[in-house]
């Protein structure tokens, strides 16, 4: 059980790490934008995922545990569309039933 909570916690700081990084993202130069600390928070964030990812593989299988990370292109795009504004279209939509209806089939079979 402790496997899929650091997989969900791993899913959660990937989201994190893409929000901070588009917070970051109007900077002027290249240089400017690695200086801000949210770009330098996003990639922290991006490296924790990488370690509580891994740290769940040692009890998930990885054809269980890589498909279970499209679940973070639900929570951006919901996140995104409340922090950001973001319009949601219905091929959006669409794609979000997709990646859902994936996920539920997925763990219906293990």
């Amino acid at each position: 059980m402790i496997h899929y909570a650091l997989l969900a916690a791993a899913i959660l700081f990937g989201v994190a790490g893409q929000l901070l990084l588009k917070t970051g993202a109007d900077a002027g130069s290249i240089l400017e934008q690695f200086m801000r600390p949210v770009t330098i928070l996003g990639l922290g964030a991006y490296g924790m995922a990488g370690l509580l990812y891994t740290l769940a593989l040692r009890g998930i299988p990885v054809s269980v545990a890589f498909p279970s990370v499209s679940a973070s292109y639900v929570l951006v795009l919901l996140v995104a569309h409340l922090w950001f504004h973001e319009p949601i279209v219905p091929a959006q939509i669409a794609g979000v039933v997709l990646i859902m209806s994936g996920i539920t089939l997925l763990y219906w079979r293990a």
